[in-house]
């Protein structure tokens, strides 16, 4: 199966929108809040658009045999790049072969020296993490949500 990474703007809203608005998939994501409407999906690919615009790097959406799956990818938190990974249920048996890739991507040159994955503690998978080889780095506060934040190391 060929996976293919294309910027926000290239997919159909509705496609963003059928994702981002999925109960299964929000309860993961403390910080969306309303519906995820037309309107919100044109300021969220704005905004990673401008990601890229001012970081030269950001986040990609994600399309295997011509189907939209998801979107992840880089995007600046705080000093560090963090990695974000949002997949349709039916394609979390992708995620290994996307996150591998986005992982390869980032560590490209120019690399930062480290990456972090933010993981909201309704998410049980941190020993998933560890055998991505992503080490616990405490936690931080994002709009008064808490998130576990895992580093990994640029491999040298």
């Amino acid at each position: 199966m060929g996976i293919e990474f294309v910027r926000l703007p290239g997919i159909d809203p509705a496609d963003l929108i059928a994702l981002l608005d999925d109960p299964a998939v929000r309860k993961h994501l403390p910080l969306a809040s309303g519906r995820f409407d037309e309107a919100a999906c044109a300021g969220f690919v704005a905004a990673k658009e401008e990601i890229w615009a001012e970081h030269g790097y950001g986040p990609w959406a994600f399309v295997a045999d011509g189907e939209f799956v998801g979107w992840g990818g880089p995007q600046p938190e705080g000093d560090d790049v963090d990695i974000a990974l949002v997949l349709h249920k039916r394609a979390w048996g992708l995620g290994r072969a996307i996150y591998d890739e986005v992982v390869r991507r980032v560590f490209a040159d120019p690399a930062p020296d480290s990456v972090t994955v933010l993981l909201p503690p309704s998410r049980r998978q941190a020993h998933a993490l560890r055998r991505l080889g992503l080490t616990p780095d405490g936690d931080t506060t994002i709009d008064g949500h808490i998130f576990l934040r895992f580093r990994l190391r640029a491999p040298r």
